[in-house]
C-alpha cells in the first residue's frame, strides 16, 4: 500500500511536467509552422489571407450577386433583398440572416451574397520566394486591384556565405583557445593561476557594448575594421570568458588518476590535452559549440560595427534587417529569408543534440 501511495504523486508530477513541456513545444512549433507555410505560399495569397487558411476551414463564398440600379445613391440607405443598409455596412460586410452582404463592385452597383462553406486543403505552394531571396531573381506580384508589380529580389546567397565565413572561425577559434586555458586553470600549477581565473570569470559580467567603441578605434588604426580577421578576433574575445568557464567545469571533474598515469608514462601536457582531454570533453565541446554558433549566427550589432554593412561582407542578420526596412510589407520575402536563416542553426543543433544534455551536466556531478 505504501508503494502505491508513493507512486501516485510521482505519476502526477510526471504528468504535470509532460503537460508543461508539451505546451512549450506547441507554443514554439506553431509560429515555426506558420513561418514555413508562409515562406512557400504565393505572394498574392500572403497579402490576402493568413497562413492558417491552407488547412480546411470555413470561409465566405459567394452564392449569388445582386445587381442594383445604376442610379442608386450610395449616400442614401441602400435596399438589398428587401432590407436597407448603409454604404459603410456593405463595405465591411453586413449580416442578413445567415448570409453576408458585401460590395463586389461599388461602381457597377454589384453586391455579393455570401455563405460560409468548408474549404479543403490549399496546396498552391511555390519555391519562387526562396529563389527570389537567394538568387535575386525578378518576381511578379499581382495586386488585389489586378495590376502586376515587378521587382528585383534581394539576393541573400552572398550574405549566407559571408555568414558561414564569419561563424565557423568565430566558433572554432575561441573554443580551441578556451579549452587550452580551461585545462591550464584546472590541472596545471603556475603562479597567479587563481587571480587570472577570477579575472576571466569577472569578464562575464562586463557588457560587450562598453568595449565596442574602444575596440573600433583600435581596429581603425590597425586597418582591421571591415575585415573577416577583425570580426573573428572580436567574437573570440567576447566568447572566451563563458567558454573558458564552461570548459573548466567539465575538465576539472575528470579523474586525477588519468593525469597521474599519463605523467608517469612520460606524456607531455600537449599529449595529455590532445589524447585525453579532448576525447573525454566531446559532449562539453559540442554543447558550447552550439551556444557559440547560435550567438555568432544571430549576431547583428558586433558584425555591423566591426564588419560593416557593405554587400560584399554583409551577413544574414543585416540583410534581413534591411529587407524589413525597405520591404516591410513583403511577407513572402521576409518569411523565406527568416526560414533560410533558421535552417543552418537547426541543422547544427540536431547534429550535436545527442551531446547537448551530457555536456551541460558534465560538470554538475563530481567523480
Amino acid at each position: 500500500m505504501a508503494k502505491r501511495k508513493n507512486k501516485a504523486p510521482k505519476r502526477k508530477a510526471n504528468w504535470l511536467v509532460n503537460t508543461i513541456l508539451a505546451i512549450i513545444c506547441i507554443i514554439w512549433f506553431i509560429p515555426t509552422l506558420g513561418l514555413l507555410i508562409s515562406s512557400v505560399r504565393p505572394a498574392a495569397d500572403i497579402l490576402q489571407t493568413g497562413w492558417w487558411t491552407v488547412f480546411p476551414h470555413r470561409q465566405w463564398a459567394t452564392e449569388e450577386q445582386v445587381k442594383l440600379p445604376k442610379d442608386t445613391d450610395l449616400r442614401q440607405p441602400i435596399t438589398v433583398n428587401g432590407q436597407t443598409f448603409s454604404d459603410d455596412q456593405l463595405k465591411s460586410g453586413v449580416m442578413q440572416g445567415d448570409k453576408r452582404l458585401v460590395w463586389e463592385n461599388r461602381r457597377s452597383r454589384t453586391v455579393d451574397v455570401q455563405d460560409k462553406k468548408w474549404s479543403g486543403f490549399t496546396l498552391d505552394f511555390t519555391t519562387l520566394n526562396y529563389e527570389t531571396v537567394l538568387g535575386g531573381k525578378q518576381y511578379k506580384i499581382t495586386q488585389p486591384d489586378g495590376t502586376v508589380k515587378t521587382e528585383q529580389g534581394s539576393g541573400m546567397g552572398r550574405s549566407f556565405w559571408n555568414t558561414i565565413a564569419v561563424v565557423i572561425p568565430s566558433t572554432v577559434i575561441p573554443i580551441f583557445i578556451a579549452s587550452f586555458a580551461a585545462y591550464a586553470f584546472a590541472w596545471l600549477k603556475f603562479k597567479g593561476r587563481r587571480v587570472f581565473f577570477v579575472i576571466v570569470i569577472a569578464l562575464l559580467v562586463v557588457p560587450l557594448q562598453v568595449a565596442l567603441i574602444p575596440i573600433l578605434r583600435d581596429y581603425t588604426a590597425l586597418g582591421l575594421n571591415g575585415t573577416y580577421f577583425g570580426i573573428w578576433l572580436a567574437h573570440t574575445a567576447f566568447g572566451l570568458p563563458l567558454i573558458t568557464y564552461f570548459m573548466y567545469n567539465s575538465i576539472s571533474q575528470l579523474p586525477r588518476d588519468l593525469f597521474e598515469s599519463a605523467y608517469m608514462d612520460g606524456a607531455t601536457n600537449f599529449t595529455i590535452f590532445s589524447k585525453l582531454i579532448l576525447p573525454l570533453s566531446v559532449p562539453a565541446l559540442a554543447s558550447i559549440s552550439i551556444f557559440q554558433f547560435l550567438w555568432v549566427w544571430n549576431d547583428y550589432l558586433v558584425s555591423l560595427i566591426f564588419l560593416g554593412s557593405q554587400p560584399e561582407v554583409q551577413v544574414l542578420s543585416m540583410n534581413i534587417a534591411n529587407m524589413v526596412g525597405s520591404r516591410g510589407s513583403d511577407w513572402h520575402l521576409l518569411t523565406a529569408a527568416a526560414f533560410v536563416s533558421m535552417l543552418t542553426p537547426l541543422a547544427v543543433f540536431f547534429a550535436l543534440q545527442k551531446y547537448f544534455v551530457r555536456g551541460l551536466l558534465g560538470g554538475s556531478i563530481k567523480g
